[in-house]
């Protein structure tokens, strides 16, 4: 008697599709409340990118120059980038990884490599959205003066003005997004699956907190030189941006500038981010 075993080679991309939609729309929505409940730190954190004041300092001159309402400026365009760059983000890894795990010719492979093509996708996807980031950015770092240094430099530069920090930021995103997503396909393979709701939550918050912290220590400084080419009043180069800043505030000012308020951010987004994806994620599946 024999017995064959059938191995299939071929990619499922349907699911791989279905998969991605899921995920994107979850990752949209967690972003939407994100946006709305840590404005406040992500504006100081731009801030002290352009600025490189420490995070006590951002707070107050932010809060003088406009009070609660200082901390929002850019919330349409947060609202639009975020919950979109998300979408293109969470989109990329659920495609990515289910299509590498529908063949038998991919499936074993490490999820680090498997996280690889996201990354690349995710990152080239973030260069379209630049437009609408430089507009949230400068809003954010330059207050009520934001509006007319873009019309300024775009009279000044044309149009790709709008552009400036783009490489940098698809850089940043795809240095973050792999050890994010690295790091957040390693814990869910590893870390024991919990019975409880309770328990459920909280292990998305450690996987979540856990690759944010990775994430932003290793991209904080092509963050620093995307922001402040991308908000400065006069044009300036990728290589004009890092020696301004390390001219001011050192080497250290180049990896450090807003480190300590990005890892707080990004430490309860992540949290926030896991835990919402996963509920977001369950109820679409259940439909």
């Amino acid at each position: 008697m024999t017995t064959s075993q059938t191995t299939s080679s071929s990619f499922n991309v349907n699911k791989a599709l279905e998969r991605a939609m899921g995920g994107g729309l979850s990752g949209a929505a967690a972003m939407v409340v994100q946006v709305c409940t840590l404005m406040p730190l992500r504006t100081t954190m731009n801030y002290q990118y352009r600025y490189g004041t420490t995070t006590t300092q951002a707070l107050q001159t932010l809060y003088k120059d406009g009070k609660i309402l200082r901390f929002y400026r850019g919330i349409g365009p947060a609202l639009i980038q975020g919950p979109l760059s998300r979408f293109g983000d969470t989109a990329a890894n659920a495609f990515a990884m289910s299509l590498l795990e529908s063949s038998d010719l991919t499936k074993d492979w490490p999820v680090a490599v498997k996280t690889i093509g996201a990354s690349a996708a995710a990152a080239s996807f973030r260069m379209f959205l630049t437009p609408v980031d430089t507009l949230k950015t400068t809003l954010q770092t330059q207050g009520n003066d934001g509006v007319r240094i873009l019309r300024a430099r775009i009279a000044a530069n044309g149009i790709p003005t709008l552009w400036y920090g783009a490489v940098a930021s698809a850089a940043a995103t795809f240095v973050g997004h792999y050890p994010w997503f690295a790091t957040y396909n390693y814990l869910s393979e590893v870390l024991p699956q919990q019975s409880t709701t309770p328990r459920k939550l909280a292990r998305q918050a450690v996987i979540g907190f856990s690759a944010s912290v990775v994430s932003d220590t290793i991209s904080n400084s092509l963050r620093v030189i995307k922001t402040y080419r991308q908000v400065n009043e006069t044009r300036v180069s990728y290589v004009g941006a890092a020696r301004a800043v390390i001219e001011k505030d050192g080497v250290g000012g180049l990896f450090g500038r807003g480190l300590k308020t990005r890892i707080l951010t990004n430490g309860l987004q992540g949290i926030m981010f896991s835990v919402l994806w996963k509920l977001f994620q369950d109820l679409y599946d259940r439909k």
